[in-house]
């Protein structure tokens, strides 16, 4: 569905860089982040990613260029203000915003920075930022531009494949002044997490959650200590990840390992599979998929998708993840 939200507009380059230019060019005393955050005292120093960076003020217009940061940053109702979009699909509303929040970044006038993850100098300037929000890795990474990103306003970076969206909202509340509203979204979501843990009868036995890309491509096994196997985990399911020997990623990575199809069958032990970024339509393909036949899970029909907005979790995804186990084990 499409919302009809206005593209930022670039007309107002000049001066909106000479704005962001002074902010990022006022000097301020650094103070201790911990210290900061507790007294709600500006400024302060956030540590992050790429180093440190001193926000001189409470962030009042937030862009992101991670359309993945943008979901925690509206769960902690931080004043985000535009976002980097995608090329919409299955997983996005028609304008490229990804579907679990579409309808609050719609209510909270959350304008598109720039589309199909393609950055956009000229709109981030125009934008006049008063903080920016880079992902460290993924397609919708800007690290690379993280100088250029500086000089325009206070620019800190995070790395969404190396941390829960829970400890992120902790970061970022810091970072907007927003601890208070982390804090609540984190406490309502483990509570709801933790009402289905109670609710549901898990299976015996082991279980995987996989991104299942067909036989022509390498399967994605979540990994225990990423942010799949912990969600999971803690509404009761023992996940267990493919063996490190057979990740063929180029780049170390705490979120998944990627395994070829000659070796998926064996590394997919578990008695139950979950299927991430997906519906039934996985379901069927995997089943159909001779190759495949012989994994328990496979073979006893216990494959359980998560839904197609299942790869990212943020709080929205986190939830529509929580809910789909509560229907399929509750």
């Amino acid at each position: 569905m499409s919302h009809a939200r206005p593209r930022l507009r670039t007309a107002l380059v000049v001066l909106a860089a000479a704005t962001a230019l002074a902010l990022t060019g006022c000097s301020a005393e650094t103070v201790d982040a911990g210290d900061s955050a507790d007294s709600g005292s500006w400024p302060r120093t956030i540590e992050h990613e790429n180093g440190s960076t001193e926000i001189p003020a409470k962030p009042e217009n937030i862009v992101s260029t991670s359309i993945t940061l943008t979901g925690t940053l509206l769960a902690i109702d931080a004043p985000v203000t535009a976002t980097a979009t995608t090329t919409p699909s299955e997983i996005t509303d028609d304008d490229g915003y990804f579907a679990q929040w579409a309808d609050v970044a719609a209510d909270r006038d959350v304008v598109e920075l720039y589309p199909d993850l393609t950055f956009d100098e000229e709109a981030v300037i125009a934008a006049a930022p008063d903080l920016i929000v880079v992902s460290a890795s993924g397609a919708d990474s800007t690290v690379e531009q993280y100088d250029q990103l500086s000089a325009i306003a206070p620019t800190i970076v995070l790395d969404y494949g190396s941390h829960t969206w829970q400890e992120l909202a902790e970061q970022l509340g810091e970072a907007t002044g927003h601890e208070d509203e982390a804090e609540e979204a984190v406490s309502d979501f483990d509570a709801r997490v933790a009402e289905v843990a109670d609710a549901i009868t898990v299976p015996e036995g082991t279980a995987n959650a996989i991104v299942w890309n067909g036989t022509e491509n390498d399967t994605a096994f979540a990994k225990p200590e990423g942010s799949h196997g912990k969600l999971l985990e803690a509404l009761g399911f023992d996940i267990q990840g493919a063996d490190d020997s057979l990740d063929t990623s180029t780049q170390s990575r705490n979120d998944f390992a990627f395994v070829s199809i000659e070796n998926a069958v064996g590394a997919l032990t578990g008695e139950t599979v979950f299927l991430i970024s997906g519906g039934d339509a996985k379901v069927d393909d995997l089943k159909s998929a001779a190759v495949m036949a012989n994994a328990p899970a496979v073979a006893s029909g216990a494959l359980h998708p998560l839904g197609d907005t299942s790869f990212r979790i943020d709080y929205y995804s986190g939830l529509q993840i929580v809910d789909a186990v509560e229907k399929q084990f509750g």
